[in-house]
């Protein structure tokens, strides 16, 4: 059976058109309608990401057309479920940010996070900038009940964590690993921070010195600055550093975060002897690279899309043990700050992952 609350007063942020104001609203949810699959999460907190910020001004399509709730780093609390989920009512929880079918070949061959029917909040249905989300409850991530920190800051275990720990296991990360990471923001700073966890020797670059104080403000030391560099001064300081350190100059694996053009020619072009690239960052740009230096070096690259929800749960325990610091790379802003914190994001102007909060 449903919860008792039979309706509950929801209200959000459309986005109506690209690169408009977003626009808020309120409705109802009749949890009397739930499916038996279904549970009603009370946001606690939802994280910013780039790809909102694609979809808002650079116009990159969403599955669900316009108006449309978009948000998919989500925590929260389940507040109404239905007949199959009501073990789940009062869990706090995480929400996968894709939010596969289990069943169909992708899901059943360990590549459940491109499962062609998946739902990705704020993208395929309405997300989580918004007091309450309706989803599948099937991949509800619950949060150990020795948990005693901020619910909101999980969040971003969502997709900003999720995404690069992926892309680390797949490119199978050790210690003494040498691991580059390219764009030291949001995802990228969490990507250092988890590499790290992983016993990796992390080299961070990006053109922004913020994002790499920020880095340096929790203890990484090997940070470059390459807004004044050009990509074969980058590598000479990179081939430096490893001297310096006694690394090994071959296996590097390198994370393209930044989803910049500049950023992915780089990270291509520092490709070495049985190095690995993970493209990590979106951009709807095209680049141009030698392909034949993947033959050249005996090297491979791979594409990352989200997580498969799977490897959450040990990813949220890695977290709550203190792999990252997610207090001093987030910033809470309430939610009906929404159109000032995009416009922020989008000139670039916070080094820390925003986490909108309702009201």
């Amino acid at each position: 059976m449903p919860s008792e609350t039979e309706f509950i007063q929801a209200h959000g942020w459309h986005c109506v058109a690209v690169g408009k104001p977003l626009v808020h609203c309120e409705w109802q949810i009749d949890t009397s309608e739930l499916a038996g699959d279904e549970v009603v999460v009370e946001v606690a907190g939802c994280g910013v990401c780039h790809t909102d910020l694609g979809f808002h001004y650079d116009g990159v399509r969403t599955k669900k057309p316009l108006p449309l709730i978009l948000g998919h780093e989500i925590s929260g609390t389940v507040v109404a479920a239905g007949a199959d989920s009501s073990a789940m009512l009062g869990q706090n929880v995480v929400i996968p940010a894709v939010l596969p079918c289990g069943e169909c070949v992708d899901c059943s061959s360990g590549r459940s996070n491109v499962c062609r029917s998946q739902i990705m909040p704020g993208n395929d249905v309405d997300g989580g900038f918004a007091s309450h989300i309706r989803v599948p409850s099937r991949w509800m991530v619950p949060v150990p009940e020795s948990y005693s920190g901020d619910l909101a800051l999980l969040s971003v275990v969502a997709d900003a964590i999720s995404t690069p720990w992926q892309s680390l296991q797949r490119a199978e990360v050790a210690a003494g690993d040498i691991c580059i990471i390219i764009g030291c923001g949001g995802v990228g700073g969490y990507s250092a921070q988890l590499a790290h966890s992983l016993g990796a020797n992390v080299i961070g670059i990006d053109v922004n010195p913020a994002r790499l104080q920020a880095l340096a403000d929790i203890g990484f030391e090997n940070l470059i600055d390459s807004s004044d560099l050009s990509n074969r001064d980058i590598r000479g300081q990179l081939k430096e550093l490893a001297k310096q350190n006694s690394w090994p100059r071959a296996g590097w694996k390198i994370f393209e975060c930044s989803g910049h053009p500049a950023g992915q020619t780089l990270a291509f072009e520092m490709l070495g002897p049985s190095g690995t690239l993970a493209v990590v960052g979106f951009t709807m740009e095209k680049v141009t690279i030698r392909l034949s230096n993947l033959m050249a070096h005996d090297a491979k690259a791979f594409g990352n899309w989200g997580c498969q929800p799977e490897l959450y749960p040990a990813l949220l325990k890695e977290v709550i043990r203190g792999a990252v610091n997610l207090e001093g790379t987030t910033e809470k802003r309430p939610l009906n700050e929404i159109n000032e914190v995009f416009e922020t994001a989008h000139c670039g102007g916070s080094s820390k992952r925003i986490i909108l909060v309702p009201s």
